[in-house]
């Protein structure tokens, strides 16, 4: 067994060399504008024969994807022509993410599994199935061990409740916010104790701070962190009901912590990016920078475990499990007649994130029918219910985002 973090990470990079090496060469073959990728930096398919030697292809950010998106319509030349593409998703950008063929494409029923759901449940789904990729990757994931999934989505807690009543749902997918917010409508819907069978879930795309997770597990035994991405799907989730032994790596991907000014993987304890490489060759996101940081840990195991999202690389923040980022907010705001400053403020209490617009009006406005059309604007081009308030002037040097949660 591992007993330092590097003989942990050399043993995990031993056993992703060949499947990298493998995913490099086909996709080189498949995909052109991945084999430009790597004569830019000076590689070809046969100089990847193992995990080090992925170092020397650059970092892949989300704005590069973005940007040969943009480029080269609609997946920026990164899709083999053979890709069986069978959902498309949209991420603030637009980013256009693909689901290709396969089941547990995106290899969420690994923490399920591990959690010990199965198909002896009733699974509800709290992600949104609009154009975002969550619903559907916890759908997936539910279905491949078997559980049956009700898809509640976020909103109708009242019949939510009721359904998890009638039905005997057993787990819960989803935001471990909204959960609160389940238990809590439950509470207040006269319903007998007795009816709440939920015993597993696994929680996720928001912080798990000790408070909320002891409130939470009052009402479900077990509640288990996963972490993923929109764009990559499971990364890593707890193996047991506590954050103390850290998430466990998924199979079927590779997963690095790299330095945030050299791109380069640590195998130490220091913070860094998560990078990401999909070995999927009619795919291949290879170094994708999540912009999520992390650090590595042992597992009792001694197995290489990631010490859980430590926060954001860039300008992009998550506000109720979906970011948002400064440019998008400018697209959706410099479009707004009347406006002549503005602000986005992100809070956090009781467990639940609120978004606050603050519009300063230029002269001559009419701020009821400006903070109509702002408050439209944000959820059409946001998608995010936010209070509009008109405020009398906001610092020049004030950030777009400001964000003022404490996760304690």
């Amino acid at each position: 067994m591992p007993t330092s973090l590097q003989d942990a990470h050399a043993a995990y990079a031993a056993i992703h060399d060949r499947s990298v090496a493998d995913a490099v060469r086909a996709a080189a073959a498949a995909v052109p504008a991945f084999a430009s990728r790597l004569a830019d930096a000076d590689l070809s398919a046969d100089d990847v024969r193992t995990v080090a030697d992925l170092s020397s292809l650059p970092v892949l950010s989300k704005d590069d994807v973005l940007q040969l998106q943009q480029a080269d319509p609609p997946w920026g030349g990164m899709l083999s022509e053979s890709a069986d593409v069978v959902r498309v998703f949209q991420s603030p950008g637009p980013l256009y993410e693909p689901q290709l063929a396969g089941d547990d494409y995106w290899r969420w029923g690994q923490a399920l599994r591990s959690l010990g759901v199965g198909p002896q449940d009733t699974v509800i789904n709290g992600f949104g199935y609009h154009l975002s990729p969550a619903g559907a990757m916890m759908e997936s994931g539910a279905l491949a061990v078997g559980a049956r999934v009700l898809p509640g989505g976020i909103g109708s807690q009242d019949l939510q409740v009721q359904a998890i009543a009638d039905l005997g749902v057993t787990a819960y997918l989803g935001l471990p916010s909204y959960l609160k917010a389940l238990i809590e409508r439950f509470e207040a819907g006269g319903f007998e104790r007795e009816e709440w069978r939920l015993r597993r879930a696994m929680v996720t795309a928001e912080p798990l701070p000790d408070s909320l997770r002891d409130l939470l597990t009052a009402w479900v035994p077990h509640v288990q962190m996963a972490y993923g991405t929109g764009e990559t799907g499971m990364l890593a989730h707890e193996t047991t009901d506590g954050p103390v032994a850290g998430l466990a790596l998924a199979d079927g991907v590779l997963v690095q912590v790299c330095d945030l000014d050299s791109g380069q993987p640590v195998d130490d304890a220091r913070e860094g990016q998560v990078v990401v490489t999909l070995l999927r060759p009619d795919y291949p996101l290879v170094r994708f920078g999540t912009g999520d940081l992390s650090g590595w840990m042992l597992g009792p195991d001694g197995s290489l475990r990631l010490r859980g999202v430590l926060g954001r690389s860039g300008a992009a923040v998550k506000v109720k499990g979906m970011f948002l980022h400064p440019r998008q907010v400018a697209a959706v705001m410099g479009a707004a007649d009347g406006v002549a400053a503005y602000r986005f403020v992100i809070g956090r209490a009781e467990h639940v994130d609120s978004l606050r617009c603050e519009v300063v009006p230029a002269a001559g406005a009419d701020t009821d029918a400006l903070v109509a059309e702002v408050r439209r604007r944000v959820l059409d081009g946001l998608r995010f219910r936010a209070e509009v308030v008109t405020v009398p002037e906001i610092a020049d040097d004030s950030d777009i985002l400001v964000d003022t949660r404490d996760w304690s």
